[in-house]
């Protein structure tokens, strides 16, 4: 019990400390959320299935470590592990998701334990603190990646799998969090269990522009084609700034947007951070299609529908608009108004009812193809980190 006393200390000052810097509202959440009751639950449930817990100093570093070790010692059945890397929400809708697409990864790759990490430190905080419902804990990939490394679990081979749209940015990250493992960025590995773990990378869901782009389009097109045969099917996706377009990934959204219009072309795919592809970009390609009326369906392109789902595709909010025009930034994006209402001013019918609030992960089918992503890493060679180990080689 006194491990377990330790881990619920340790556990509830990193949850308070991220709500202290946070919003008011999620100050707010804490006061009402007996914090340090919930963490206790699943401490002990923890505890219950592992003999040591060892909490080896006290930073938060550790803190987090000694709780996520103790997470996959207590969920060890099997010898091989897949890790999903999001990048994170706040949302009941996409914990969900999230919990559906581990579910489903259980029941395809049944030789494998599966667990779920958050690449984005905000989100990871704000879902501690309860942002939007009630907290949840998730951590960051060194984290589950050192977690499999320790003694007492030691995965033979490990598949990391991008739950990202594109590889941009995010991905990247992913890369990053591997090779530093694999490389034993801290120094405190096992290199000899390091030298001879398999470690598999599954790419993100519009890897190849080809066959990926061709195949997402088609599921979607078998979803939606009622609704694009009675109007617009315009789908948001995130997007990276210009400067940090990574292996400038913005353009399967223009792909995809090419694919899809070879089914109907009512479909339109746009972005919340790619320059020339903002909502005011899919009007002008829309209007110079000859289309200015009729509906708008909007739905996003994005793994689950969160914040950005809620807010900047279907909220309220149309600050941008004065009763008669919309101010631009200089970009040329709106971005005060959401897609919604965007498109309800410039009088298209675009409201609630013309909603699709599904992330992709809750499509089965599209969902299915990140899980292909998977079975051809599990299939492929380990990667290799040769000469990222020996750069003088």
């Amino acid at each position: 019990m006194k491990q377990i006393k330790h881990l619920v200390m340790a556990f509830a000052a990193v949850c308070l400390t991220a709500g202290l810097s946070s919003c008011e509202k999620e100050k707010e959440v804490i006061k009402e959320v007996p914090v340090e009751k919930i963490v206790e639950k699943e401490v002990e449930k923890i505890v219950e299935k592992t003999d040591t817990v060892t909490i080896i100093d006290e930073s938060n570093w550790a803190k987090y470590q000694s709780i996520v070790t103790a997470d996959v010692l207590s969920q060890k059945k099997h010898d091989k592990a897949i890790l999903l890397v999001a990048f994170g929400s706040t949302w009941d809708q996409a914990y969900d998701a999230f919990d559906t697409t581990i579910d489903a990864y259980k029941a395809a790759f049944g030789d494998y334990d599966v667990f779920l990490s958050y690449s984005s430190a905000i989100c990871i905080n704000r879902a501690a603190a309860g942002e939007n419902t009630e907290p949840r804990y998730y951590y960051a990939p060194p984290f589950w990646l050192n977690a499999f490394a320790a003694e007492g679990v030691q995965y033979d081979e490990i598949v990391v799998q991008s739950l990202q749209v594109i590889p941009g940015e995010e991905y990247t990250r992913v890369i990053n969090y591997i090779k530093d493992f694999a490389n034993n960025a801290n120094g405190d590995l096992d290199d000899d269990y390091l030298a001879n773990v398999s470690v598999k990378l599954g790419v993100p869901l519009l890897q190849d522009a080809e066959e990926d782009v061709a195949l997402v389009a088609k599921e979607l097109n078998a979803l939606y084609s009622d609704e694009a045969a009675e109007g617009v099917v315009a789908f948001m996706g995130h997007g990276n700034p210009d400067s940090y377009d990574t292996y400038k990934a913005n353009v399967r959204y223009t792909q995809l947007e090419e694919a899809l219009q070879t089914y109907n072309k009512n479909y339109f795919v746009g972005t919340v951070d790619m320059k020339g592809n903002f909502k005011t970009n899919v009007w002008a390609r829309m209007t110079a299609a000859g289309i200015t009326s009729g509906k708008v369906y909007c739905h996003p392109l994005m793994s689950i529908d969160g914040d950005h789902g809620h807010n900047d595709m279907a909220g309220d909010d149309d600050e941008n608009w004065d009763g008669e025009k919309f101010t631009p930034n200089e970009e040329g994006e709106v971005e005060d108004t959401s897609w919604k209402m965007y498109f309800q001013h410039l009088g298209y019918e675009c409201n609630d009812d013309t909603m699709l609030p599904f992330g992709l992960l809750e499509l089965p089918t599209v969902r299915q193809v990140w899980m292909n992503h998977t079975q051809d890493a599990i299939d492929g060679d380990p990667l290799d980190y040769y000469h990222s180990k020996n750069p003088e080689e």
